[in-house]
């Protein structure tokens, strides 16, 4: 277990908050936007190196909220709690179907560090040379390398909306150093932005990281706190496989009881104790296939 991070009240407290002269400002002119968008990102490379965050469930909740985007932009009815089902209450031989299927992606392409073979995982349906292709076609700034492959592949493919946001989030990742892919265009983009090309693309995409990334400080503090609780409340947990439990809730967006390394009802006593001590949370509010989270 490696909980011992997450105990520091001082630590969680201090992370450093997206300054007002960022949130507040509108810039109109590109190169405006594209100081703002870099100061945002610089401010989130900060805070996605302290290790009180609990960065794969950051990246996982942001995955989430990416994959609720793109079902808002191409009209579809799923949120995050359709989208958690269509994964999570899988039975074999189930297919998860179109929203499932893109929430699939972006898990995937979040779950292991910057590959082209670990894109190839995320987005089966294209060849691992075309992943590579595209990955190549940036050049420049970050956020305009992304912006180029974003271009590149709705190009070729005016409906791979989905790929062509995971492609240019992971170049955005690599541009900057991350090791994983962190999901924030997505969320940040209309569907009307998709459509642009060149400087108004580029436009958009800085824009969408001022606003994604600024939510992404935010949701890595509130994760912090939250961890944090949950630390705080392990050592009291005696269930065998409890430690094994609590990585899992620390490190996935939602967690089904029957996925927990304990028997059936061990699990349900668990999941119930850490929701009564203010550790974890159910997250459907339904009295049967439940999920929960931190």
């Amino acid at each position: 277990m490696t909980l011992a991070r997450h105990n520091s009240i001082d630590d969680r407290d201090t992370l450093p908050k997206i300054p007002s002269w960022i949130t507040l400002a509108r810039g109109e002119a590109i190169e405006d936007v594209a100081f703002l968008s870099g100061a945002t990102l610089s401010h989130l490379h900060g805070v996605l190196g302290r290790e009180v965050v609990p960065q794969a469930l950051l990246r996982e909740r942001l995955a989430l909220r990416a994959a609720e985007a793109c079902m808002v932009d191409q009209g579809r009815p799923e949120r995050a709690g359709g989208l958690r089902d269509a994964v999570h209450l899988l039975r074999p031989g189930d297919l998860p179907g179109p929203a499932g299927e893109a929430y699939l992606s972006w898990r995937r392409a979040v779950s292991r560090p910057v590959s082209i073979k670990a894109l190839h995982r995320a987005l089966p349906h294209f060849e691992a040379a075309q992943i590579a292709g595209w990955i190549d076609a940036g050049k420049g700034a970050p956020v305009a390398r992304a912006a180029l492959v974003l271009e590149a592949v709705l190009a070729q493919d005016p409906r791979a909306e989905v790929p062509a946001l995971i492609l240019a989030d992971a170049v955005l990742a690599q541009a900057l150093g991350w090791g994983h892919v962190v999901a924030l265009l997505a969320a940040g983009l209309k569907r009307a932005d998709l459509r642009e090309r060149g400087e108004d693309l580029r436009l958009a995409c800085h824009r969408a990281v001022v606003v994604s990334a600024s939510e992404a400080v935010r949701l890595a503090a509130d994760l912090a706190r939250r961890a944090g609780r949950l630390g705080a409340v392990a050592p009291k947990l005696r269930a065998k496989g409890a430690g094994e439990a609590v990585d899992m809730f620390l490190s996935q967006d939602a967690v089904a009881p029957a996925a927990l390394p304990l028997p059936d009802r061990a699990a349900r006593r668990l999941c119930d104790r850490l929701v009564d001590l203010g550790a974890i949370r159910e997250l459907t509010g339904r009295d049967t296939f439940r999920l929960y989270g931190v």
